[in-house]
């Protein structure tokens, strides 16, 4: 009987993302209580649900809210927001199904989490066309730790890390695409315009899609340019490279950051449509916006105008709130240079009750217990991952294959852009967009070598190796899965997870 291998891929990298998904709604409620920054993104969400726009929340809101109090928890002025709304959006949506509880404003995370496991193994399978490593990547996405811990809080990076992974696969997808109708132009192509949808939810949920956008928008043009210039010399059909990079390179830009800028847009449609209310509260005062925000425009598009006006200088607000000396001089405990961040050097801790009573856990007397959420690594996974990252370069010179830049441009376009922000606080968990790049690196490796090896011993080494990798990440998810979910453990058990002192 003939097993249909597409049918095979489908069950399963479906079967992964189902097990993703299981891992992380298990007591997704735990800690019963809003961590770190969902202070700020799951009370924006639930202000976009409630009133259209963030309104500015009472100082005892947090506690109104884990209390299962929601009355009188915001003033009717807007806040001042630091990231557009789409990933809160989607926070939203969590709510609106479950309420306002640590597992409404939870959920969508989770289930992002598990949507971009099998959004990469499907990637990873059109990349090497082997179900086998499709499966290696989706389990260590699913078993990596800062991505586990991500799935389960309602911060915006996990969505970010979706939409960007969406992006790029509905880019390869293009390039196979356009690989098999290269002797004519295509200005239309579908999967652009998916990823441009997907680079503007990037974008539209953390301001840091851009860079992966403009990264990835020059690459498939580059590969585009490169495949029809192999044309031309095969057959002679064809333009010159000028001629050819305009050609591919402005439908490229319409498709890519046209529309990913309309989409932008329309993640701020709570904004325009309030766009009065931020105009009154932050652009009437020692720095005025303009004549309209006291008088509108006039007209019937009047209205649009001062609407886009308003979005304007609030996004200039919002730059100098991001690059200005109030970010500057700021300071946090576990803020980290990114130079660290792959190396796994300064985890952030989300969340901590130290000092419980040793009887609790069965401790020892004169000891005591306690619960952390840690949003750490796997090491085996991104040690493994750093040795692939730096093997990727030689690689791709070797074999001058295309896909080699995928991870590299990637992991580029997601870290390298932090060193230029390293003088204010930011944090390791920002890495989480780097782990499916350190993926596929890894996957490219081991495909390498399977494609190289001619004898049954070589295969065994190659797979046998991938295995010990993967069981390496799943033996340590299980080890650091206590500080993971914030479980109940003595404080010995806590001290034999932290392995280095930069941990605590």
């Amino acid at each position: 009987m003939r097993v249909d291998r597409r049918l095979v891929g489908w069950l399963a990298t479906l079967a992964i993302a189902a097990l993703a998904l299981v891992l992380r709604l298990w007591n997704l409620a735990h800690p019963r209580r809003l961590v770190f920054d969902e202070t700020y993104y799951a009370k924006d969400a639930y202000s976009l649900l409630q009133h259209g726009y963030v309104q500015s929340f009472t100082e005892r809101a947090n506690d109104r809210i884990e209390d299962g109090v929601l009355t009188r928890l915001s003033e009717p002025e807007p806040a001042q927001i630091a990231h557009p709304d789409g990933g809160k959006w989607l926070i939203a949506a969590g709510e609106q199904l479950f309420g306002m509880t640590p597992f409404g404003w939870r959920f969508a995370a989770a289930v992002v989490g598990a949507l971009t496991v099998l959004v990469l193994a499907r990637l990873v399978l059109r990349l090497t066309d082997s179900v086998l490593l499709a499966c290696l990547a989706g389990l260590l996405l699913t078993f990596d730790g800062l991505h586990f811990v991500m799935s389960r809080t309602a911060l915006l990076d996990i969505f970010l890390t979706f939409w960007v992974v969406c992006a790029v696969a509905c880019l390869v997808a293009d390039r196979d695409w356009i690989r098999r109708r290269l002797t004519t132009l295509h200005p239309v192509r579908p999967w652009q315009l998916a990823a441009g949808v997907c680079f503007g939810l990037a974008c539209g949920t953390k301001w840091n899609g851009v860079y992966v956008l403009a990264g990835f928008g020059l690459l498939v043009v580059g590969w585009e340019v490169l495949s029809r210039w192999e044309v031309r010399r095969a057959t002679g059909v064809g333009h010159g490279v000028l001629r050819t990079t305009l050609l591919v390179g402005l439908p490229a830009f319409a498709s890519l950051v046209l529309v990913a800028l309309v989409v932008y847009v329309l993640t701020w449609t709570g904004f325009l449509l309030h766009h009065d209310l931020y105009a009154q509260r932050f652009g009437a005062g020692d720095d005025p916006w303009g004549a309209w925000v006291t008088e509108p425009s006039a007209g019937p598009l009047g209205g649009a105008l001062d609407a886009m006006r308003a979005l304007w200088h609030y996004h200039l607000l919002t730059f100098d709130f991001h690059t200005g000396d109030y970010l500057a001089e700021a300071t946090h405990p576990y803020s980290s240079h990114p130079l660290g961040w792959l190396i796994l050097e300064r985890p952030v801790a989300f969340d901590a009750v130290n000092d419980i009573p040793a009887a609790e856990c069965g401790a020892a007397a004169d000891s005591s217990c306690i619960r952390e959420v840690l949003a750490v690594g796997n090491p085996a996974l991104w040690w493994t991952g750093v040795l692939a990252l730096l093997a990727a370069p030689f690689l791709w010179w070797r074999s001058r294959d295309a896909r080699w830049s995928i991870p590299l441009v990637g992991v580029a376009a997601s870290w390298l852009p932090w060193f230029l922000g390293s003088g204010r606080p930011i944090f390791n968990f920002y890495a989480v967009v780097i782990v499916p790049f350190t993926i596929i690196a890894i996957c490219l490796v081991v495909d390498h070598a399977r494609r190289r090896v001619t004898t049954p011993r070589g295969r065994y080494a190659v797979w046998g190796g991938a295995g010990l990798l993967l069981v390496a990440t799943v033996t340590l998810f299980c080890f650091f899965h206590p500080v993971y979910t914030g479980d109940l453990m003595t404080r010995e058990a806590w001290e034999t997870r932290m392995w280095f002192r930069t941990w605590i």
